[in-house]
Formats: structure tokens, C-alpha cells, sequence
């Protein structure tokens, strides 16, 4: 076992190095930080002296080392925009997110698992047709598209929600149901189909025969067989949610971090785009682990 998680740990690191270096040089494209944070009319000396202070004056080579050195001690620099270290900026809006993605894929799981189950038990009856229609409906709808139409009928017309912030319980509706829609479409689609081999497998028929009772049939000897595929889906919907649902939060004004990001980027703030991304890039390539650490507790042939 820590031979499986070495290999993935390394691998992972591989990719993180590539991603900070890609990220650092491609953020410098948006242009120089002193157009926006200081007036057209402003003299050389007051130019030069911001950048002096945010450390842009030097060659970008320079730079790049400097942040490295500097990212080998945790140190992510102060964010432009806020005079505040970039590492703080980011986890308070990941934290936003982080309870979102949980409170999301918590209700899709438990939602697509059990409506899948119960439409493969039965294929082709009138709860599968149901179950399969919204469930290829709602994995083809762009999210901006449905976060939208969600505003204009329920927070404009109807008025029963707010449009934005995190104030109540009741700002959460909305994004919540918007991220929703499409990874249950799409791992209900997945249980479905995988239950159907299950069920219709040796032993499944064999319980069957025993008089076992449908329901221990489908939870308890179809379901967790029928998984595998399963947490490879819910793994990799639940890294889109914890990578900032992007647009989902800037339609929603929600505080998470990929709102965060594009303000970040707009406002050509390096270092909290840089701190924003390590830290989306460091809870995905977790995801990654545990999934395939589940893989590896559920079928043990994964781990040789």
C-alpha cells in the first residue's frame, strides 16, 4: 500500500511543478499591475516605486526564482489588491467552496445512488424512462445557462430567493441546485448502468433464488460491486466543484475561490491567482489519492 501511494504522491508532485511553472509565466501575460493599481497620471518615480515594492521591476527570470525560494518556505507572497498575505486571501474563499462542494455532492451521491439503483432494478419501466430523461437533460445543460433561468424565475419573478451572498441558508438554494443538476445527470447515469450488469450477474440471481428481499439485493449485495466505475464519476465531479465551480460562483456572488480567481486575474493580483490555483490543484490531486485509494480497499488487485 504505501509502494500504490508513493507512485501516485510522486506523480501527482510531477504535475504540480509543471502547473506552478505554466501558471507563473502565463499570469505575467495579462500585463503590468501598475496600469491598474496606480492613476494614468502618475510619475515614473511613483510607477517604479510600486513595482519596486511588489518585487515587478527585475527580470522574469528573477522573479520566478525569487517566488520559488520563496514558495520552498510556504510563502506566497502578500496579495496587491488586499495588502495581505495571498495564502489567507485563498483558504477563506476555499473554505466557501469547500463547504459548497461537500453540501453538493453529499445530496448527489445519495440522491443518483439510490434513484439509479432503483431505475436499473426495473429497466425499462416507467420509473427507469423518468429517472433516465432528466437525468440526460439535466447532464447536457450548461450550468450558466440553468444558473440564470434559476435567477430570473425563482429570485426576480417569483421572488422566494435571493440572487446572491451567503448571508442565510436560503442564499445557498440556488447555487447549490445549479451545481446539482449536472453531476447527478451524469453518476446516476453511471449507477444505472452499472447496476444493470450487476443485477443481471451469477450470484445476484443466485439471492434471488435464496428468496432474498429486493432491497438487500440492490444496497447490499448489487451496490457495492457495482461502485467501482461509480467513484471514479463522483471523484471527478467533486474535484470541478472543488476547482471553484467558476462560473456557478461569479453568477452567484459567492465567495469561494473560483470567484476568487477570475477577480484575482482581472485585477492582476500574481499572487493570489498563484496561491489560488496551488491550492485547487493540492485538494484535486487529494481527491485523486483517495479515489484511488478506494479503488485499492475495494478491489485489492488495484494495489498490484
Amino acid at each position: 500500500m504505501k509502494k500504490f501511494i508513493g507512485k501516485r504522491a510522486v506523480a501527482s508532485a510531477i504535475s504540480l511543478v509543471g502547473l506552478v511553472i505554466m501558471v507563473f509565466f502565463l499570469s505575467r501575460l495579462t500585463g503590468d499591475p501598475t496600469d491598474l493599481y496606480l492613476p494614468v497620471d502618475a510619475s515614473l518615480q511613483a510607477r517604479e516605486q510600486f513595482r519596486e515594492i511588489n518585487g515587478l521591476n527585475d527580470p522574469l527570470m528573477v522573479q520566478f526564482g525569487r517566488y520559488v525560494a520563496d514558495l520552498a518556505v510556504l510563502d506566497f507572497g502578500n496579495s496587491i489588491r488586499r495588502s495581505r498575505p495571498a495564502i489567507d486571501v485563498v483558504l477563506e474563499g476555499f473554505a466557501w467552496t469547500l463547504w459548497l462542494a461537500c453540501v453538493t455532492m453529499l445530496l448527489v451521491t445519495f440522491a443518483a445512488i439510490v434513484i439509479g439503483s432503483l431505475a436499473a432494478f426495473r429497466v425499462g419501466g416507467i420509473f427507469d424512462r423518468i429517472a433516465t430523461f432528466f437525468s440526460l437533460v439535466g447532464a447536457s445543460a450548461p450550468d450558466f445557462w440553468i444558473a440564470i433561468v434559476a435567477i430570473v424565475v425563482f429570485a426576480v419573478n417569483l421572488r422566494w430567493l435571493p440572487t446572491s451572498g451567503t448571508g442565510t441558508i436560503w442564499h445557498w438554494v440556488l447555487p447549490v441546485s445549479v451545481l446539482f443538476i449536472r453531476p447527478f445527470g451524469l453518476i446516476l447515469q453511471v449507477v444505472r448502468g452499472s447496476m444493470i450488469g450487476v443485477l443481471s450477474s451469477a450470484y445476484v440471481k443466485t439471492a434471488r433464488a435464496k428468496g432474498v428481499r429486493n432491497r438487500p439485493i440492490i444496497f447490499v449485495h448489487g451496490l457495492r460491486n457495482g461502485m467501482l466505475p461509480v467513484i471514479t464519476v463522483i471523484g471527478d465531479q467533486a474535484a470541478g466543484i472543488l476547482n471553484g465551480a467558476v462560473i456557478v460562483e461569479t453568477i452567484f456572488g459567492f465567495p469561494g475561490i473560483g470567484k476568487l480567481m477570475i477577480d484575482s486575474i482581472l485585477q492582476r493580483d500574481f499572487n493570489v491567482v498563484l496561491a489560488a490555483i496551488m491550492v485547487s490543484a493540492l485538494a484535486i490531486f487529494l481527491m485523486n489519492l483517495l479515489i484511488d485509494l478506494a479503488y485499492a480497499l475495494l478491489d485489492p488487485r488495484i494495489r498490484y
